[in-house]
Order: C-alpha cells, then sequence, then structure tokens
C-alpha cells in the first residue's frame, strides 16, 4: 500500500513534529517506531497521526471536513487556530500531504462540511459555513459559484421550518444522482432539505424527532451507492438512517436503521462495499455491505481529551473523529474536533 519513499516521508515528518506539537517520549517512539496500529485481520491499519501538518504561518482550528479531487488534491476545512497569520478556512495538499495553498477566509470560524462532486466534466467544492450559516458551491481554488443561506419558504407537514435565517446551520451535503443537493440542518433545527444544483430550495424531506423518518442533529449525509438511496448521519439519535424516494411527487420515507457499532456518527464515504463513518465518540467504524461492522478502528472511547495537550494524546485513539475520507490509493484520512486539529492517515497493513 505504502511506498519506501512515502514512508521516509512520514518518518521524517514524525520526527519534526516536536516543532509544533510536543509529543510524550513514548508518543514519540511508537510513532517512529510505525509500530502503531489499529484493528485487526484483514482490516487492521497502521496509524499516523499529524501525517499532514498545518504549514508555518497557519494553524489549525477544529479539523472538521476533508476531500481529494481526481488529481489527488487534499482540501481539509476547519475553524482556523489562534496564531494564524491568514484567515483562511480551508487548506490544501498535495496527494503526498505537502502544502499547496489556503483559501476561503470568509468562513473563518465556520469551516465544516467539505464535499466534492463533478459535474459536466468539471469538479466543484461544496461547503458548509456554521459561522455564517450558510452554503457554498466552488471551484477548486475557491472562487465561489454560488451561496444560501436559510431556506426560509422551506415548510414540512405543512408548517413552516424557519420564523428567521438564524434557525437554521448547515452541516453537511449530500448528491442525488438526479443533480439535487441534500443538506442536513445538523446545528439548526433538525430538517434535511433539497436543493437544485444552482442553489434553489425544492423540498424538506425529514424534520425533527426519535421516529422513523425522523432526525435530530442529521450531521451527514451520503448518497450510498451501494444501496441506492439517502443514508443519514441521524447523530442525535445515535443511529444511521436511511430514506428512499416515494417517486412521483410523493413524499420521501423511512427505509432502515443502522444501529451496529454507532455512537454519534458524523458523516460517510464509501469504496466498493465498505462505508466508513467517522465517530464524533473517538472511533472510526468501518461497515461492510450489510451495514455490519467490519471494524472500529482507533476506539478511545470514553475521552476527555478535547481541549488537552497534543503530548497527552494516546498513540493509535482517536479523541473525536469529525469527517474522513478514502483516499485514492487505499488509505484512510481522519480529521478530528479537537481545538488543534489533527489530520491522521490510516494505511492498511
Amino acid at each position: 500500500m505504502d511506498s519506501t519513499n512515502t514512508r521516509r516521508a512520514f518518518i521524517r515528518t514524525a520526527a519534526g513534529l516536536a516543532a509544533v506539537a510536543p509529543f510524550s517520549n513514548a508518543f514519540a517512539a511508537a510513532l517512529l517506531a510505525g509500530d502503531v496500529t489499529t484493528g485487526s485481520g484483514e482490516w487492521t491499519y497502521r496509524v499516523e497521526h499529524d501525517w499532514i501538518v498545518a504549514p508555518e504561518g497557519l494553524a489549525w482550528g477544529d479539523t472538521h471536513g476533508v476531500a481529494q479531487d481526481k488529481a489527488g488534491q487534499i482540501y481539509i476545512s476547519h475553524t482556523v487556530g489562534g496564531g494564524a497569520t491568514k484567515d483562511d478556512a480551508v487548506y490544501v495538499f498535495t496527494k503526498d500531504g505537502k502544502f499547496v495553498r489556503s483559501m476561503l477566509p470568509q468562513m473563518k470560524g465556520g469551516g465544516h462540511g467539505l464535499d466534492l462532486r463533478e459535474e459536466k466534466g468539471t469538479e466543484y467544492l461544496y461547503h458548509c459555513d456554521v459561522n455564517r450559516r450558510r452554503i457554498l458551491k466552488t471551484k477548486l481554488d475557491g472562487t465561489v459559484i454560488w451561496e444560501k443561506g436559510a431556506p426560509v419558504e422551506a415548510e414540512f407537514m405543512g408548517n413552516k421550518c424557519y420564523a428567521n435565517e438564524n434557525d437554521w446551520n448547515p452541516t453537511n451535503v449530500a448528491f442525488c444522482p438526479s443533480g439535487e443537493i441534500f443538506v442536513g440542518d445538523g446545528y439548526g433545527k433538525s430538517f434535511i432539505h433539497c436543493f437544485t444544483a444552482d442553489g434553489v430550495y425544492t423540498q424538506t424531506i425529514a424534520g425533527p424527532g426519535n421516529g422513523e423518518g425522523q432526525v435530530s442533529c442529521p450531521h451527514g449525509l451520503w448518497w450510498d451507492d451501494r444501496v441506492g438511496t439517502l443514508a443519514v448521519a441521524d447523530r442525535g439519535n445515535h443511529r444511521i438512517q436511511y430514506f428512499d424516494d416515494g417517486g412521483k411527487g410523493k413524499p420521501w420515507k423511512h427505509r432502515s436503521f443502522v444501529t451496529d457499532a454507532m455512537r454519534q456518527p458524523c458523516h460517510f464515504k464509501t469504496r466498493g462495499d465498505t462505508l466508513l463513518v467517522p465517530d464524533l465518540s473517538s472511533a472510526v467504524e468501518l461497515l461492510g455491505k450489510d451495514n455490519k461492522a467490519l471494524a472500529v478502528l482507533g476506539d478511545g472511547h470514553p475521552t476527555t481529551l478535547r481541549g488537552a495537550a497534543r503530548k497527552d494524546f494516546i498513540p493509535g485513539k482517536f479523541v473525536h473523529p469529525h469527517s474522513a475520507t478514502f483516499l485514492a490509493d487505499g488509505s484512510i484520512l481522519v480529521v478530528e474536533w479537537v481545538p488543534i486539529g489533527r489530520v491522521t492517515r490510516l494505511v492498511k497493513v
């Protein structure tokens, strides 16, 4: 999975990390030895904490979102840490983790959900800004195509969803094969809305609650090609919930729940038959095609380390995974909700 050059680059990175994130001697020794692993059997991964670090003059805030484009460039959305000389909320790196550029200063404090879609041969980024309560579509260089605030016209089951624009706060988006965009109002009033590719509101498919077809903090969403329908990280209800299109103008409806290994699921990605689920309660779950757990990676549950110094983090354990993606080479990149940020690569062994 890993070339000799990449491995050497990681060792050099680990050796130099003390300059930006002081580690305990045990932590540094374990990283340098390359013997920190998680999982078991077929699902064993080498853990490379801080595989990507913020370059000099920039600083992570809470690292919230991650995506990779066809050329291999990696995009990480975060809230911007103290001491950063620029306000940019998205940092861009090569496939090898080398810094390229930063962008989108208007999202400082709010960089959250981040996903990428190819449309008519062109790739675009979709962002959720939880500070300004907006969704944005941009080019890969950060040029804004459109941005959208609260759909104050939205109604669900005959009732208005919002009394004012501050009632909503979008956390992540998903893409329907028809071209529509699903938006989870995870930090607002727990609705799921549909928009056209141009950002025009069309309908609301779910609202707050804990029953079938209801959600609480729909934090992440993903069109699951394995089953051909919408998966929702129903975080406040500690489950994944699937929805089906009712068809011909009929409302979307509940399809099923997934609770196996779920604590506080945040978002999703798929690779083949595997569903990747970063879970805020200190783990990353891998589910098979039947949505049964294949592995629970980096399990640090329970944890009280969110505000701790980097040297106090435990090798091989996660604090609060917030998003993750499969990279093109099959490794997994995990970003965490910690105020000093953390980006970890998991490489299958």
